[in-house]
């Protein structure tokens, strides 16, 4: 079941969801608005490729302003500190009016009851110009839906 504005706005204020910093204007009839916040991680190719089989390499950028280059890629965090409860799961969705910009957001999957942290954002700029982007933004949205009970192994990795 996805949360109603009602139970978001319950659940933010008797501290069994987390989301900080945040304005009540975020929260939308079934979702949180959030925002981009100022760290950006551009990959590096290694000997001028990139491998699914070794680490990555960033390049770490911190702005209020980052250009994204034509067909470009960046990862971004959002401004927002999530805590999921362990019975919450929760996925990002692009906002339309960034999609319409040209510029994709995509999260690397299901956000998982138990996270903790900012969400890492992927950006794709499938523009034929750079687009410049501004922490503060409101760049996606988070829908949160109710888990049948509370997980057996919540999420307690990384990111």
């Amino acid at each position: 079941m996805i949360l109603s504005d009602k139970t978001i706005n319950r659940m933010l204020a008797s501290g069994e969801l987390g989301i900080e910093p945040m304005d009540a204007e975020q929260v939308e009839p079934a979702s949180i608005d959030l925002r981009l916040g100022n760290r950006f991680l551009v990959p590096k190719a290694t000997d001028g490729v990139y491998s699914m089989s070794e680490p990555p390499e960033y390049e770490e950028f911190v702005s209020d302003t980052f250009i994204v280059p034509t067909r470009g890629f960046v990862l971004a965090t959002t401004m927002e500190y999530i805590r999921l409860p362990d019975n919450l799961t929760a996925f990002v969705e692009g906002r339309s009016s960034v999609g319409r910009l040209g510029l994709f957001i995509q999260n690397a999957g299901w956000v998982d009851p138990g996270f903790e942290g900012a969400i890492t954002l992927e950006l794709y700029n499938a523009n034929g110009a750079p687009m410049r982007i501004e922490a503060g933004r409101r760049i996606c949205q988070l829908v949160i839906a109710q888990a049948d009970g509370v997980v057996e192994n919540p999420y307690r990795g990384k990111y």
